[in-house]
């Protein structure tokens, strides 16, 4: 076992116990041990805390624990759990969190810890007290409480100025959440500042009090002071407490630089904490959370390195940074260029929770790759292309090998089908992939051809890669159909043939260009616009920047009560912000109806959603998204021979039992028939990836 905590040894003069290391480090760095305040890490890589809403009540049972083990048998060195973990009563926003203030948590935690251990792997619990981002509409119905009346836009509570007596309880409550850490056998602790109580105590934009709390730095600073000392005090020396430490909230009226790195300095005298998590910037909003604290698309990878490097530059403790570092180039870089000692690679591990043991395998280029889509911050911890992914209490990350091979052939080339082909042939199978295209890759192909959205390439590549080491035949260019799927004589037959723009609905409909034409190009813009987005998905918004990009004047309209509802608060907010950015202000609350010439040019009718006052816009082309209509024809021919008359059980389906049927010895020709993705009705990507896992992962 690789992980261990260590005795105290001497320390050079001017750094404290668990300062960082000297750079001698084996050929790669990110596997390289590295020393955290009496703890030894096996390597450099963390997943760092974030909230994966698969806790029950607050308790870490058995999905919460199995989400982090499977990144400890991965060999991360350690995995930090509990994001935002409650240290009061009054610290909830409503559900999803950790919940540190009693000791019921204590059996889970302990079976936790244990189950890290049994990996080589360490695991720390974040703390902290939410402050103003409480809510006090829900839990126990406290109100919220902040150094000073100020209401953050996002989570929307008054708070209470805190008195004297808050102050003294929520101290003692970061104590005791971290006396129940150790007395559970984590590894350490930290806290966090950004937009939570301690932070909203340093910051002048939200601490506005005249006391021994407020005005000054060293006034501002006193409560984080008070909460690490009781902490430590709690726990003894041998724990390990870091910070989770904004280094520059981003603008003129909050905590700068300067004033951040004095606060810094303040902590490391004090000699109660053993590392900094830098962060940058503020969470007031969705939209500041994508710019700054957790980047989405339209962010750069790694964006906040310079900031954290000049932070290390001046501070003694080790530096753990996590944001946007996706891929182990870039990680590899954090360390080598000095910019931090630990790297969180969170997403990536969402993404990949086997990443580090691919690297120790030589395998890098078969790590599962984070493509940045921050779907796993809309539906919680679920990776759009990884469906085994908080999952792991019925699926497996590894496929397993079937008991006796079969022939199967899949028709259609997108996401769905290339997932099919590959865990097909993982498990054994022999495996021919029909796609009518001259390229694998199906819609991913056009939305990666949007503004920020290059990086979904990377599903299709990677799945690309594995076909080809799995020695799948893939033949493109072929319109299967039945014969030729007959031609096989196959014992598996998967229709992933996708589906098309529905436009079927619409009275005029066959006037209007689809979403695809124009992100694909195949259909000429013309200069004035009505983009109608049904779906509140990505491709209709990304369909208004490329044309706006170009010149023409976009009109946008959507039924739902704001523009890109249906998708990340990154994604959303990000688009809503270039939206405006090109002048386009979206009509909300109206439906498309019909649409009819007028001349040359094209009449729009909507109808208002909250009145059913009808209006007409008229414009020189009409672009509509509204999903997919399944391409299920080669399907509905493939039924009457086969063995399940195409029906899959979904009984049988949802409790993990296998569908496949033998071939029938007296009827031969005859196969087991499923339809995935697309191809049954028009859902979002993780969704097809996640109905080709769990159906052929026990074919």
């Amino acid at each position: 076992m690789q992980f261990a905590v260590q005795p105290s040894a001497p320390q050079p003069d001017t750094l404290q116990a668990g300062t960082r290391q000297s750079d001698t480090r084996p050929s790669d760095p990110l596997l390289s041990p590295f020393q955290l305040g009496r703890l030894l890490l096996r390597n450099r890589i963390v997943s760092t805390s974030h909230a994966s809403m698969l806790d029950e009540g607050g308790m870490p049972t058995e999905r919460y624990q199995r989400y982090h083990e499977e990144k400890a048998r991965g060999g991360i060195a350690l995995t930090m759990i509990g994001g935002s973990a409650m240290t009061s009563r009054d610290s909830s926003w409503g559900g999803g969190q950790l919940n540190l203030s009693g000791d019921a948590i204590l059996p889970h935690l302990e079976a936790m810890a244990r189950r890290i251990h049994d990996h080589g792997a360490a695991i720390m619990c974040q703390v902290s007290h939410l402050g103003r981002r409480a809510t006090a509409l829900g839990s126990g119905w406290l109100p919220a409480i902040a150094p000073s009346r100020v209401r953050e836009t996002r989570t929307r509570s008054f708070p209470k100025e805190m008195d004297r007596a808050d102050i003294d309880r929520v101290v003692a409550d970061y104590a005791a959440a971290a006396r129940r850490c150790r007395q559970a056998g984590l590894d350490g602790v930290e806290t966090l500042t950004g937009g939570h109580l301690l932070g909203q105590f340093l910051s002048p934009r939200t601490n506005l009090r005249t006391d021994g709390f407020g005005g000054s730095t060293a006034n501002r600073a006193r409560f984080v002071l008070m909460v690490h000392e009781a902490m430590r005090k709690a726990v003894g020396p041998d724990f390990v407490i870091g910070i989770r430490y904004v280094v520059d909230e981003g603008g003129e009226d909050g905590l700068h630089r300067d004033e951040s790195l004095e606060i810094a300095h303040m902590l490391q005298r004090e000699g109660h904490i053993d590392f900094f998590n830098c962060i940058y910037g503020r969470m007031d909003s969705d939209l500041l959370l994508t710019e700054h604290n957790m980047p989405g698309m339209f962010q750069p990878s790694a964006p906040f390195l310079a900031e954290v490097k000049r932070f290390r530059a001046e501070v003694a403790l080790p530096v753990m940074h996590a944001a946007g570092i996706r891929d182990v180039a870039t990680a590899r870089h954090v360390l080598r260029d000095g910019i931090a000692d630990l790297v969180g690679m969170t997403r990536a591990h969402i993404a990949d929770p086997h990443l580090v043991a691919k690297i120790r395998r030589g395998e890098e280029d078969r790590i599962r790759p984070c493509v940045g889509a921050s779907y796993c911050l809309y539906r919680k911890a679920h990776c759009i292309h990884n469906p085994a992914t908080a999952r792991e209490t019925t699926l497996s990350h590894e496929i397993a090998p079937a008991g006796t091979p079969r022939r199967a052939v899949v028709v259609g080339g997108g996401p769905a089908g290339m997932e099919a082909a590959r865990v097909l042939a993982e498990r054994g199978h022999r495996v021919t992939l029909f796609e009518a295209g001259s390229r694998l890759g199906g819609q991913v192909l056009i939305a990666a051809g949007a503004e920020g959205r290059q990086n979904l390439l990377g599903i299709t590549d990677w799945r690309r890669n594995e076909l080809e080491r799995l020695a799948v035949d893939v033949r493109l260019n072929v319109f299967a159909e039945a014969a030729e799927v007959a031609a096989e004589a196959p014992d598996i037959v998967i229709v992933a043939t996708g589906g098309v723009p529905d436009l079927d609905w619409l009275e005029g409909g066959e006037h209007c260009a689809s979403v695809w034409d124009m992100l694909s190009g195949h259909v000429p813009a013309q200069d004035a616009v009505l983009i109608y987005d049904g779906t509140g998905r990505q491709a209709a918004p990304s369909c208004a920047l490329k044309l706006a990009a170009a010149g023409k004047s976009v009109t946008f309209v959507t039924p739902d009560p704001a523009a890109a509802v249906e998708m990340p608060y990154q994604d959303s907010s990000s688009f809503r912000k270039r939206l405006y950015q090109k002048g386009i202000a979206p009509l909300v609350d109206h439906r498309l109806i019909q649409v009819r010439r007028e001349g040359n040019r094209l009449a729009a009718v909507l109808r208002n959603e909250m009145t059913d006052q009808e209006r007409v816009i008229v414009t020189d082309q009409i672009v509509v998204e509204h999903g997919t209509l399944p391409m299920d024809a080669l399907f509905h021919d493939l039924c009457a021979a086969s063995l399940n008359d195409g029906v899959t059980d979904i009984d049988r389906l949802l409790a993990g039992q296998p569908q496949d049927l033998p071939p029938d010895p007296l009827q031969p020709g005859r196969f087991a028939l499923h339809r995935i993705g697309d191809a049954v009705a028009s859902r979002d990507l993780h969704a097809a990836i996640f109905d080709a896992y769990r159906l052929c992962s026990r074919l």
